[in-house]
């Protein structure tokens, strides 16, 4: 039986850059629901088989491709003083999460150990070394701003505008004055302006908190 001449050439060219390009392409389309080998197979035109050979499993995908949004975040010419440069950090991360669709849940549910990733994060904690008191204070500083710009792009990008409609119906002045005393400010989709504000409220504090030691047992 004579094979197919395409589909031969067709499964020779996938590479594992390719596989990531396309789920990127699936990603961008339908959303990180509905991102799973057999729509990256369908989107290269080959057998899921093919797609599963080179990424072994979803979750390593799916680690390749948050590895690939951290090595889009630039680490050099950074602005100004230590506190300057961290926010930048923080907020090139933040832009290219939003780059992609779902970027920042791809990002918040996966923890790869590869060299784009721990890159960024050697270059957050040893500026943070700079203003912090203590190497621990550093290490968890680095993580509440991490953790911070994960859930606040993740909200960016995945709040629609009737959902802050509806907060606003629900919010009684009488059941919950004070919500409702600051309820614009509250629902405020001026993420950037809210990115800047919590990243500087975190930074105020580096150089004077501590990790508390742990109680004798």
């Amino acid at each position: 039986m004579t094979k197919t001449p395409g589909a031969a050439t067709t499964k020779v060219g996938i590479t594992l850059d390719r596989v990531v390009e396309a789920a990127f392409v699936v990603l961008q389309r339908d959303g990180i629901a509905k991102l799973s080998a057999r729509a990256v197979a369908a989107e290269l035109n080959v057998r899921m088989n093919t797609v599963m050979w080179h990424i072994r499993t979803k979750d390593r995908l799916l680690g390749l491709m948050a590895e690939s949004i951290m090595g889009e975040v630039d680490l050099e010419n950074l602005p100004g003083d230590w506190r300057e440069q961290v926010a930048e950090l923080l907020r090139r991360l933040r832009q290219a999460m939003l780059r992609h669709r779902d970027g920042a849940l791809l990002v918040a549910g996966t923890f790869p150990v590869e060299p784009n990733t721990l890159a960024f994060s050697e270059r957050v904690v040893t500026v943070l070394f700079e203003g912090c008191p203590t190497r621990k204070s550093a290490a968890w500083t680095s993580w509440s701003l991490f953790y911070f710009t994960l859930g606040l792009v993740q909200e960016e990008q995945a709040t629609p505008a009737e959902l802050h409609d509806r907060l606003r119906e629900s919010v009684d002045e009488r059941c919950f004055p004070g919500l409702h005393s600051v309820l614009e400010d509250y629902v405020s989709i001026d993420y950037s302006e809210r990115f800047d504000f919590g990243i500087e409220q975190i930074l105020q504090s580096a150089p004077t908190t501590k990790p508390r030691p742990h109680a004798a047992s």
